[in-house]
């Protein structure tokens, strides 16, 4: 490793064996002689060190940032809270079988204490040292998921292939319809109502069954308009789930997020768009973690609890053709692409992963439209949304998918692009803008295009809406206080306004 090429911060000395201690494991560290009542301080807290063949280097944020020993890198101060820590441990690698135990169904810890085998991995620190949970990716899980079985998978509940590229129910590509999953990340409100009901979902935007087009829409708590999310719901659009404080740092989620956390966050903002927003809890099937940082087996643990249906958070390595979404009773049929990423190591039968595809873009590849190159025009763009849409509907048709945050579209010459790109597809017989959850619904009834006109799920029946359900004209405006942010916030809601803004462990508000 080149000290000068790691990491975001500056070289600051090097031979400092004599006055800090060389800590090995290839990894940066702090002081660990440093001053207790410096610990917390900016100055202090910006070191860090690396020892490499005996030899110690020193480096510096630069100047307002902070470095963080869980993550290795420097960050903002908010998004800091290590400092007291010198270095990440390493906690010890169990023993598993070598260590003999008396009972054929436990397994050993580091230290050689003898469990059942089905605390290994489970999410809860069970091990006097940690070991049971220190060692859980696919590849060291004793419990982990088995390699896919045609034999034993079988739709609707079950599907998966080797490779993941292979069509639900062996269609022929010339008999899938091509589905395009449109969805938006985080807050709807008055910053891009106009943008979704009056340019993107406009009424002369039909799918060749001549039902509108819909989209996903993953709602976090924050900002969001909830008689606006009942609109969207009241227009066959599906609602998702996002967490309610979409916090930071990213890898929290991946890492820290305990599976009391992950309730917290998800079932709490299902609670807060069912209390608000009126959309049924059985319509809020799906959900995507904040900054696609996959929660391991915790946050799985707690979608099959809570039940929901599927998670697309999941980036899969850019491949040709591209992978068709599967269900995890099975290994999944890629690697745990990303910096850090921490996927699930186990079988949660039924679940759906709605995998995200890459896009190419000239050299890059990129999960979400707005993570592509800036740099592109909006003539680029027209052409990168053709290329990447003809790498689906010339292969396996895999449903393609194109995922934005709202934000993207300010830039006028990428939203025409994008529109130009939507009313090209608008002019094929065979492709379908659906939701998620639609999308899964084919999965399970694989039906072909020439009988698409019959597949109830894709109609344009529409649901039998209660009078509360029914979104309002003018929403209450409630200017709340929050005890947590320690500001008033407003909440748009066609209900009655809580006594508190809703939060994690109050998502009703109340006082």
């Amino acid at each position: 490793m080149n000290p000068k090429m790691v990491n975001c911060g500056n070289l600051v000395k090097r031979s400092l064996k004599d006055t800090v201690k060389c800590l090995d494991g290839a990894k940066f560290y702090r002081n660990p002689d440093r001053p207790t009542k410096k610990i917390w301080t900016n100055s202090e807290c910006s070191k860090y060190y690396l020892c490499l063949d005996g030899e110690v280097f020193e480096f510096k944020c630069s100047v307002g940032l902070l470095f963080d020993v869980s993550r290795q890198i420097c960050d903002f101060k908010q998004n800091v809270d290590n400092c007291d820590v010198t270095a990440e441990e390493r906690v010890p690698k169990p023993l598993l079988e070598s260590a003999q135990c008396a009972e054929s169904s436990q397994l050993g810890c580091g230290d050689g204490t003898c469990l059942p085998n089905e605390y290994f991995c489970d999410g809860s620190v069970d091990c006097p040292d940690g070991s049971d949970e220190g060692w859980c990716d696919v590849d060291n899980d004793p419990n982990a998921a088995e390699a896919c079985d045609l034999s034993l998978c079988t739709l609707p509940e079950c599907f998966c292939s080797k490779d993941g590229t292979l069509i639900p129910g062996r269609l022929e590509p010339g008999q899938v319809p091509q589905m395009i999953l449109l969805t938006f990340d985080d807050a709807i409100n008055f910053e891009n109502w106009d943008l979704y009901t009056t340019k993107i979902f406009t009424p002369n935007r039909k799918n060749p069954n001549g039902c509108p087009i819909k989209a996903t829409f993953y709602i976090s708590h924050q900002y969001t308009n909830y008689a606006q999310v009942q609109k969207t719901w009241n227009d066959g659009h599906e609602i998702g789930i996002h967490s309610i404080t979409h916090r930071g740092p990213e890898e929290w989620w991946s890492k820290n997020a305990t599976i009391e956390d992950w309730f917290d966050e998800m079932v709490g903002q299902a609670n807060i768009v069912n209390k608000f927003g009126n959309v049924r809890m059985e319509d809020l099937r799906g959900m995507r973690v904040p900054f696609l940082r996959v929660g391991w087996n915790r946050q799985f643990l707690m979608m099959k609890e809570f039940g929901f249906v599927y998670d697309s958070s999941m980036v899969a390595p850019f491949s040709n053709p591209p992978l068709w979404p599967y269900t995890l009773d099975y290994k999944m049929p890629h690697t745990c692409t990303g910096n850090n990423q921490n996927c699930p190591s186990r079988s949660y039968p039924g679940i759906w992963e709605m995998v995200m595809n890459q896009l190419e873009a000239g050299e890059y590849n990129c999960g979400m439209v707005d993570s592509c190159p800036p740099h592109l025009n909006g003539e680029d763009v027209y052409r990168m949304l053709t290329h990447n849409f003809k790498r689906h509907y010339l292969t396996n048709r895999a449903p393609f998918g194109l995922y934005f945050h709202s934000t993207w579209f300010k830039k006028l010459e990428y939203l025409d692009a994008f529109t130009k790109f939507m009313d090209d597809l608008g002019k094929l017989p065979d492709v379908y803008f659906v939701t998620k959850y639609q999308a899964i619904q084919w999965m399970r009834h694989p039906t072909p295009s020439n009988q698409i006109n019959q597949f109830e799920p894709w109609n344009c029946k529409g649901k039998s809406l209660e009078a509360n359900e029914v979104a309002c004209n003018i929403p209450h405006t409630c200017k709340l206080h929050s005890r947590v942010l320690q500001q008033d916030r407003f909440l748009y809601t066609c209900n009655e306004c809580p006594a508190q803004y809703p939060w994690i462990r109050n998502e009703f508000g109340l006082d």
